[in-house]
């Protein structure tokens, strides 16, 4: 599959670096091409990746992930080009910049206004609620960390549940992309005990109990 990832910081490098190992293609969009930081990356998925602008990751991109600061997002999708007919995952989360709270939620979440954003695009929240460290690896002892995707358009969280099983997480489906208004809340939880409760980086995920 041809992925586009807008972003290369620790989220968008990790899933594109794991991605690429798996066999897809990807486009890593970022506005300074000749950061040094980018060769390191690319040696590491094995030729199946190579960086361009973000408006190329978005062209190149059978799927597009969002993964930049939310304080950059509005920005970023407006130099795609247009995400229209795209699958486009929102891994973004509305930080307060001191990651205190979050700047927006209850009534309206960044998954819904990346949708409004990115206009035409089919938009699934994904990959939000646990820390990057944990994508290569997401086994706690004998479990996998559950994975929360929600969005209006079945047939793409098909491919975006697909995607996520491939890092072997556990994908629980949240329903319509509305959800994000509790997912990004979730995921401020996760910050809160990795900052100041001392579980750090990798320490703790969430798992849904089926009965």
């Amino acid at each position: 599959m041809k992925i586009g990832v807008i972003g290369a910081g620790s989220v968008g490098s990790a899933l594109g670096k794991l991605w690429a190992q798996k066999g897809h293609q990807v486009t890593f969009g970022v506005r300074k091409t000749e950061d040094p930081r980018l060769h390191e990356l690319l040696r590491s998925t094995a030729g199946h990746a190579r960086v361009g602008s973000l408006k190329d990751a978005a062209a190149f991109g059978e799927v597009v992930v969002l993964a930049v600061p939310w304080s950059a997002a509005q920005d970023a999708i407006k130099a795609t080009g247009g995400l229209a007919g795209k699958i486009l995952v929102d891994c973004t989360n509305p930080l307060a910049p001191d990651l205190s709270g979050l700047v927006i939620g209850t009534t309206n979440s960044a998954g819904e206004e990346v949708s409004r954003l990115a206009k035409g695009a089919k938009v699934v929240k994904a990959f939000n609620t646990i820390g990057a460290a944990n994508f290569e690896n997401p086994r706690f002892g004998s479990e996998s960390a559950s994975m929360f995707i929600c969005g209006d358009d079945p047939a793409a969280k098909a491919v975006v549940a697909k995607l996520a099983s491939e890092l072997n997480f556990d994908v629980v489906d949240a329903g319509p992309l509305i959800a994000s208004r509790w997912l990004e809340p979730l995921a401020m939880l996760w910050i809160h005990m990795a900052l100041k409760q001392g579980f750090g980086a990798t320490g703790h995920g969430f798992k849904l109990l089926r009965r």
